[in-house]
């Protein structure tokens, strides 16, 4: 921690306790967990099926992608012998040998830190989830606060463990490396994202094949309540709901914490070393890099505290907004701990304080309230779109579904609305920086990594929120198999409905976060490519021209912009289309059940395995092809376009990720919350005519709001950082030399078959829904 004075190296230190004081927190809130009552047999029984399934899956899943992660922890060290180490690593190790060293190894272990931070963050908060949701159905029977309190908690430890190792990880990082520290930020940050993008994947997939299939044939044809226990599919219904909501939502938000905290720490470094003097010459103003540190720790103090509040009694029963009042708690004192960092640690030379980056900081966590607002209001029932949903479903499903589209797709609008509202309010907080172009051009950026910060500050209470979901959802289908008494089922009814809401709301603040941290990173690989082309000018590389922008008018950018663009549309086809493939075979083998003798009379109990099976096959199947295509569409497009190209790819994957991720996402909300509305009584209630459309628009969307648009997330960022890790290596070769065309070769081979692997069925799913019952 060279260049910190003592009051920065106690605060660095202090990060680095307070991280692991949000670790001890999860742990503690886990043990208090299970202390409770796990409740009757049959309740334990149907846990024990649910338990089970999830963690097989989460096992299989790791043996899948385990391969991946040695691979690429390898060629992730290797990529640093490629390219000259940079000025600021010489600098921090004392030599080129010894940085080309350090590096190397650093951004390995960063890399594998970042993968099994991020697979521990999903594994231990889908088990937490699921040893909450048989309790809180046994809490349900004493009343509405116990259950609240337990379903909150176990939301708790997933927030709390999210924030402490994410924390954890980028302090320990910059200890060991200093002003190094961005070249190994890059691997912590891209084995982050990569998991996540596993996770939310094969975690959407499993859920949603499950999910659409048991209400298809459940709901629609055989007009059976949601989760009956003579449904095959249940039991994998419910075990997709941890797997994917908690398992990949504690991942994806992981990966946004790490990664706006990996752009702000590397456009920090190179701001402060540009307000110092001259860029590269070994001074640097280390305030801009430890001020989002501060910021983070501030926040899992925050969260902490504002968690703790969350509470209400068996008068007011309201969930919603004990949850809102521990939330906002938390942002009043996050935006104080804020000024108090701010009047220590960001004070200018002259004695000053620089009030600029709390402002961006502020702008992040109004945006985050923004997209809360914005999303409850397109996917609330409380609301008119949703209400006018529900009422299209009285003509057909053909209506509804039209009514969702149109939803979703205006919703985007106003979305991107209030990004560029939060992105332009860096561009004012900032103006004037400097005379020097590039220097206000990087603080602009800095700003923006910042409202990613900002909007992030509370992931504690956002993880939490998310998870309530899933864990009432899971804690009412308990309560439906185990035949629970009509007042525990009206307190989880009333929790259910509640975690519709904050899911969908989650998700919003996710997307968003996504595409702040994305435009962060977009900066971060303009001035990175900067630098790597003002260290070949200062060798004396003849025709080397600084990339200061990107020009869209020239034919190969246009091209990057083109491909940027269409990747989120392919990303979300075969994620659809898997989901449909697998949801048919579900469709199939609880027809298939349905046929056996007694199972409707309730004398014989389905093969609930037979379904899970079909889930986590078709799951697994996705995982490697998808991984591919993420990683090798931006090396084909920087190896045989150019860096600048690239630049313009990454612009396209921005825009048309934002878009699609929060038009699916939203749809995809509200003809959930459409069916939900008519089921409580509206337009003719359960079994009507508007209820069985209703229920086919939420099939539709399942897929779209739990697995393509969710998946876009991290997939748009993990892209970004490829980007960012190839970009010296793309400034530096020479375009058709035979060795960058062999390797083109191969890795449009390897793109070709990722997208055939994706699009083609498997013998074994064929296998388990063709496989005769011995029943039948």
């Amino acid at each position: 921690m060279e260049g910190l004075d003592a009051l920065q190296q106690a605060a660095v230190w202090s990060v680095l306790a307070i991280s692991v004081l949000g670790i001890v927190y999860a742990f503690v809130l886990r043990a208090q967990i299970l202390a409770e009552d796990k409740g009757t047999a049959k309740m334990q029984e149907v846990w024990g099926f649910i338990k089970e399934g999830a963690n097989a899956y989460l096992s299989q899943q790791f043996r899948t992608i385990a391969i991946l992660i040695v691979i690429l922890t390898f060629v992730l060290a290797a990529s640093v012998l490629v390219v000259p180490p940079t000025f600021e690593a010489v600098e921090r190790f004392g030599s080129e040998e010894a940085a080309v060293l350090w590096v190397s190894i650093g951004r390995a272990v960063a890399f594998l830190m970042g993968s099994l931070f991020s697979y521990a963050v999903g594994f231990v908060g889908m088990s937490v989830a699921v040893e909450g949701n048989v309790r809180v159905a046994a809490a349900a029977r004493k009343g509405y606060n116990p259950a609240l309190q337990i379903a909150y908690k176990s939301g708790s430890v997933t927030g709390m463990l999210t924030v402490g190792l994410g924390l954890f990880g980028g302090t320990l990082i910059f200890i060991v490396f200093g002003i190094a520290a961005p070249d190994a930020l890059l691997g912590f940050g891209f084995g982050g994202s990569l998991i996540a993008l596993f996770m939310r994947v094969g975690g959407g997939i499993y859920t949603k094949a499950a999910d659409v299939g048991a209400d298809l044939v459940g709901k629609v044809e055989a007009g059976i309540p949601e989760d009956d226990p003579r449904n095959a599919a249940v039991i994998a219904d419910l075990v997709g709901d941890n797997v994917g909501d908690c398992a990949g939502m504690a991942s994806d938000v992981f990966e946004s914490f790490e990664v706006t905290l990996v752009s702000a720490l590397i456009l920090g470094l190179v701001l402060g070393d540009a307000v110092s003097g001259t860029i590269g010459d070994g001074q640097y103003d280390l305030r801009f890099i430890l001020f989002p540190l501060i910021l983070r720790a501030i926040g899992v103090i925050a969260s902490v505290i504002g968690n703790s509040l969350v509470r209400t009694d068996e008068r007011r029963r309201n969930a919603m907004a004990a949850m809102n009042r521990g939330f906002y708690v938390a942002a009043v004192i996050g935006a104080l701990g804020g000024v108090v960092a701010s009047f220590f640690f960001m004070r200018n030379p002259d004695g000053s304080i620089d009030w600029r980056p709390l402002l961006a900081t502020l702008a992040g966590l109004a945006l985050a309230i923004g997209l809360d607002k914005l999303t409850e209001y397109f996917t609330s029932t409380h609301y008119s779109p949703v209400k006018e949903t529900a009422r299209s479903s009285q003509t057909g499903a053909a209506t509804n579904i039209l009514s969702g589209l149109a939803l979703g797709m205006e919703s985007s609008v106003w979305a991107v609305m209030v990004i560029c509202v939060s992105i332009f309010s860096s561009v004012l907080i900032f103006s004037g920086f400097s005379p020097d172009p590039f220097v206000s051009f990087t603080a602009v950026l800095y700003g923006v990594s910042l409202t990613g910060i900002g909007m992030l500050l509370l992931t504690g209470n956002t993880i939490s929120m998310d998870s309530f979901g899933p864990i009432s959802d899971n804690a009412n289908g308990i309560g439906e198999m185990a035949g629970l008494d009509k007042n525990a089922r009206n307190v989880m009814d009333d929790l259910d409905a509640v975690g519709n809401t904050t899911k969908a709301v989650t998700k919003g603040i996710a997307i968003g976060s996504a595409v702040i941290a994305a435009v962060a990173l977009f900066g971060s690989y303009l001035t990175d490519v900067n630098k790597v082309q003002q260290q070949l000018i200062d060798a004396g590389e003849q025709g080397v021209q600084l990339l200061t922008g990107i020009n869209v008018a020239q034919p190969t950018v246009f091209i990057g912009l083109l491909i940027g663009g269409a990747v989120p549309f392919l990303f979300s086809a075969l994620t659809i289309r898997a989901v449909s493939r697998a949801a048919s075979q579900i469709v199939t083998e609880v027809r298939r059940q349905f046929r056996i003798p007694g199972l409707m009379e309730g004398k014989v109990q389905p093969d609930y395995t037979r379904a899970v099976l079909i889930s986590t096959t078709a799951a697994q199947k996705e995982l490697i092809s998808l991984g591919i295509i993420a990683v090798m569409v931006p090396i084909l497009v920087g190896f045989l376009l150019g860096v600048e190209a690239l630049g313009g790819f990454l612009a396209g994957i921005i825009l048309s990720g934002q878009l699609m991720a929060v038009f699916q996402s939203n749809a995809g909300g509200a003809w959930d919350n459409a069916k939900k509305y008519i089921e409580e009584g509206n337009f003719g209630g359960k079994h009507s005519d508007p209820h069985k459309a209703a229920v086919v628009g939420d099939t539709v969307g399942d897929p779209l709001k739990d697995t393509a648009g969710p998946a876009l997330n991290p997939m748009i960022k993990v892209i970004n950082l490829v980007a960012l890790i190839i970009a010296p290596v793309v400034v530096t070769i020479t375009p058709g030399s035979p060795g960058v065309i062999i390797g083109m070769i191969f890795c449009f081979a390897l793109l070709v078959w990722a997208i055939w692997q994706s699009k083609r069925e498997t013998e074994q799913i064929s296998e388990v829904t063709k496989a005769p019952a011995s029943a039948d």
